[in-house]
């Protein structure tokens, strides 16, 4: 099989992990030897509930019996899609209300970038250094890191670049400004919190220039940091907000929501403003409704900032220089890319599951499902620490 994985199946990396996967449940991974691996990673934060968690694999054998895909995307009436529409706007402060489903976080926000467009009329989008937003033509226009977007201009033009949390960039947004667009936490970069209530600034200067605000959410959405969206921390309220990941249990899913007015002008004007033939998926939406409603109705997102303090408790070391982010959206900030790479390697051969940020090589993604036990954080930090008693000796 490992033969054939790289004969056959195209590569993103020079050295994949290859791990060869036989089954899932829970916290754990179990390779074709039947080696457990706890995964502190979910997917890159796509498993909230967790590997076949029995209320989302439920939803989707319910589904499966009934249909698959019937039509393109806004025409039929498919109860898991709008019910999964109307939870949301359920959990959702206005003006946010009205949800398009598609089938990526790259998707969405391609489609949000052509709203704040036909929205505003103008074509200047606002980004951040060492934002990601997805690897699409569109998503990577936005991506404020050039080494990874040069082999494939042109892209999109009049995108301006400004660097998050500084607020004298702030006035680089102006009434040529179609959107900006921004990760509520910079994830490639770090997990990079707002400070200073700059997401609040940053929504007072939109509303000043009349242009659209933006906030991805693919990576802190779904309850990750103790709240369901990240901006709910940060007293800051989009024009549009960007989901994926998370949001579908598993399965590969992507949505933007806005309010109804802003939504309906993809409707006319040209028609078919944004059309997707596999958005909103019966199945997958299923997958993500029974998702939604188990992180919106028990504790786990309360559980979420318990359970940070406790990975803060137990991972103290003189090579941990930082532990950055909130809730179960956390990354270890290590001297060097060098031992960052030692401890996801060999964390992975005693069966531990870490991975990598983008731009940060000095970090160590720890982003598990929120179904995690305290008694699993335990082992997993305990690894941890050994490796780095190791490498410092």
């Amino acid at each position: 099989m490992k033969s054939d994985f790289y004969k056959y199946q195209t590569q993103t990396s020079p050295h994949p992990l290859a791990m060869e996967v036989s089954h899932a449940n829970g916290s754990y991974i179990y390779d074709t030897n039947n080696k457990a691996y706890l995964d502190f990673v979910a997917g890159v934060s796509a498993t909230p509930l967790g590997h076949n968690h029995p209320k989302v694999i439920k939803a989707i054998k319910e589904q499966l019996d009934k249909y698959l895909h019937v039509m393109v995307y806004g025409e039929y009436i498919q109860k898991p899609a709008v019910e999964l529409a109307k939870l949301l706007a359920n959990n959702l402060p206005y003006p946010l209300e009205n949800t398009y489903l598609v089938n990526s976080g790259t998707e969405a926000i391609e489609g949000a970038l052509k709203l704040a467009k036909r929205a505003t009329g103008r074509i200047e989008i606002i980004s951040a250094n060492n934002a990601y937003h997805g690897n699409t033509m569109g998503s990577m226009s936005v991506m404020g890191y050039e080494e990874r977007k040069q082999a494939f201009r042109p892209l999109i033009p009049d995108v301006r670049f400004i660097t998050f949390n500084n607020e004298e960039d702030l006035n680089l947004i102006t009434t040529k400004t179609a959107g900006v667009i921004l990760e509520t936490i910079q994830g490639g970069a770090g997990f990079i919190q707002p400070e200073n209530g700059y997401l609040e600034k940053v929504r007072k200067r939109c509303d000043e220039v009349g242009a659209i605000l933006i906030l991805d959410e693919i990576q802190p959405g779904i309850g990750r940091t103790g709240k369901l969206f990240g901006f709910e921390n940060y007293n800051c309220i989009p024009d549009i907000l960007v989901m994926g990941k998370g949001l579908g249990g598993g399965m590969p899913i992507g949505a933007f929501t806005a309010s109804t007015k802003l939504m309906n002008l993809l409707q006319d004007n040209p028609k078919l403003g944004h059309i997707t033939t596999f958005g909103g998926h019966p199945v997958i939406a299923a997958s993500a409704l029974a998702t939604l409603k188990e992180i919106t109705e028990s504790n786990l997102m309360a559980q979420a900032l318990e359970k940070e303090q406790l990975f803060r408790k137990l991972l103290v070391h003189p090579l941990i220089k930082d532990i950055r982010g909130i809730g179960l959206m956390l990354a270890i900030i290590t001297p060097s890319a060098d031992i960052t790479n030692t401890v996801i390697l060999q964390s992975q051969d005693k069966g531990l599951i870490l991975f990598w940020l983008l731009f940060e090589p000095k970090a160590v993604r720890i982003t598990p499902p929120l179904t995690i036990s305290n008694k699993e954080i335990i082992e997993g930090c305990s690894i941890i620490i050994d490796i780095l008693n190791k490498i410092q000796k």
